[in-house]
């Protein structure tokens, strides 16, 4: 049986957001380089994307973390899959995200990241799920808050399905 996927999110408004977010961190850490950490395998299109319109010095690592299996909601069972290639003390690190739903992935991520003493640590996310929240994490920037709805597409899955598309789409 053929999943229905519906757009929530046009690939115009995802491209228009990232360049906006872009703008910001532009001007936020102009003269300086931003460490980006992506976590796998959601961001890595949000990721690729933003990147191509900052216009400060940038590098990139990533994290890849598993939370939710081959469901459609987190097990709260988190794993650390691959760590960093590098250390990130004493560099502006911005964590980017592809969703924040309950928080508990990102709250994971945020604490193992702060021991390792970067000089500044921030955190955005492509969307937000505030309905589902169970730990609040801070967020520097959000690209869209969205409604308790099960997404795919533009780097996010269902049981590694439709990752590639290039909308955000509300699973049905």
């Amino acid at each position: 049986m053929e999943d229905k996927v519906n757009v929530l999110i046009s690939e115009e408004e995802v491209s228009a957001r990232i360049k906006e977010m872009a703008a910001v961190l532009n001007r936020k850490y102009r003269g300086r380089t931003i460490h980006l950490i992506g976590i796998l395998k959601g961001s890595i299109m949000f990721m690729s994307e933003l990147s191509k319109y900052l216009t400060v010095p940038v590098t990139m690592d990533f994290l890849a973390i598993s939370s939710y299996g081959n469901g459609t909601s987190s097990t709260g069972n988190i794993n650390l899959r691959m760590d960093l290639s590098v250390d990130i003390e004493g560099r502006d690190v911005v964590i980017v995200e592809d969703i924040l739903d309950s928080g508990r992935t990102l709250s994971y991520v945020v604490e193992l990241l702060k021991e390792r003493k970067p000089e500044t640590l921030k955190v955005i996310t492509l969307l937000d799920k505030p309905d589902r929240r169970v730990v609040n994490v801070d967020l520097e920037m959000t690209g869209f808050e969205i409604p308790d709805r099960f997404v795919v597409g533009y780097g996010l899955d269902y049981a590694e399905k439709y990752r590639n598309l290039p909308y955000i789409g509300a699973l049905d």
